[in-house]
């Protein structure tokens, strides 16, 4: 694809040779003649000096440089859209694969895509453009929106139902019983039936191997836009708000509630019932037992401000020597008290 063309597919200002052939895009540090690369944090300039790409995407405001440039207010997201001009994920074949088995009454909208070994249930409805890899299942009476994936061995339990523009990466579980047990007098438990749905709102993507559970009564909801990586489990009755982000391995208890916007780093766990408000940022590790207050960035276990367990942590590392400083001053105080006594 000609370097000009690119740029007026991303809205781009091309400065240097528009009839430059850009073959892919690569990294700064793998980039050769015929690569389209990026720069978006500046921290990484000096690498520009060594990269061997024919081009790069670049900020606004960066200096000029000696190879073709396309600028733009945000080099991230336009590196992000020139990946699609170069790259189409393969899709299984239009129409329904003959091994795939479909039960009674269901519904498919236009440009159906069912790949091999699929089970749909009964009384199911996907919408336009539904695109089901190998081995996914659909279990009786969800109902599915528009331009709907779902990779390999991905399932959807019964009754649950997702908006449009959704994707499902390998081995997601939507919909799976909740953790509900009741204690006997005799130490055993009793099963609860999770009878419970859960619901995935518009443009929400769940990546590979994550979980989110039904709950005994009421809904288990993703709000808009939200977006769950791998190994996360969303508790029964929870609710993750517009646009948030929950990264690897973050664990949400039963009934948490989370607000719009909020970013959960990795392996951050909240315990049942929290409420974290909007905008809240959860550092790495950090373990939530209470509500957070909309705003707030927060590490640590029980997690606090993220300024504060900063200067707890510097604390912390210098601990053996202030105890040893506090030996020290009460030994001395000791003895001063024990001099004092036989004066």
């Amino acid at each position: 694809m000609k370097l000009q063309a690119i740029a007026d597919q991303l809205s781009c200002q091309l400065a240097g040779d528009g009839s430059i052939d850009i073959h892919r895009i690569a990294g700064l540090e793998e980039a050769g003649p015929g690569d389209l690369t990026f720069l978006s944090n500046p921290k990484y300039q000096s690498r520009l000096r060594s990269t061997g790409a024919s081009a790069i995407i670049i900020s606004n405001t960066a200096p000029p440089l000696e190879i073709a440039t396309l600028r733009t207010a945000d080099p991230y997201l336009t590196f992000a859209r020139a990946i699609d001009l170069f790259y189409a994920a393969p899709a299984p074949e239009p129409g329904i694969h003959p091994s795939a088995v479909v039960g009674k009454n269901v519904r498919f909208g236009i440009n159906p895509r069912i790949g091999p070994f699929c089970f749909v249930d009964e009384g199911v409805e996907l919408g336009d453009n539904a695109t089901l890899y190998s081995h996914v299942s659909v279990y009786r009476g969800v109902r599915i929106g528009r331009d709907f994936v779902a990779h390999s061995h991905v399932s959807v339990r019964e009754y649950s139902q997702i908006g449009d523009r959704v994707k499902l990466q390998n081995g997601v579980v939507i919909g799976a019983d909740g953790f509900g047990f009741a204690k006997l007098n005799d130490g055993s438990y009793q099963k609860i039936t999770q009878s419970g749905r859960v619901i995935l709102e518009d443009d929400v993507e769940v990546q590979a191997n994550a979980t989110i559970d039904r709950a005994a009564i009421g809904e288990t909801r993703i709000r808009r836009g939200a977006k769950i990586d791998n190994l996360v489990q969303v508790g029964h009755g929870s609710l993750v708000g517009e646009n948030s982000l929950l990264c690897a391995q973050v664990g949400l208890a039963g009934s948490t509630k989370i607000g719009k916007n909020v970013i959960l780093t990795g392996q951050v766990g909240v315990a049942g019932h929290c409420v974290v408000g909007d905008n809240v940022i959860a550092t790495a590790q950090s373990g939530i037992p209470s509500d957070v207050e909309a705003g707030m960035t927060v590490s640590g276990y029980p997690a606090i401000d993220n300024k504060r367990w900063l200067k707890c942590s510097v604390i912390f590392d210098k601990l053996p020597e202030i105890n040893r400083s506090i030996k020290q001053l009460q030994q001395k105080l000791d003895t001063l008290i024990a001099k004092r006594s036989t004066d």
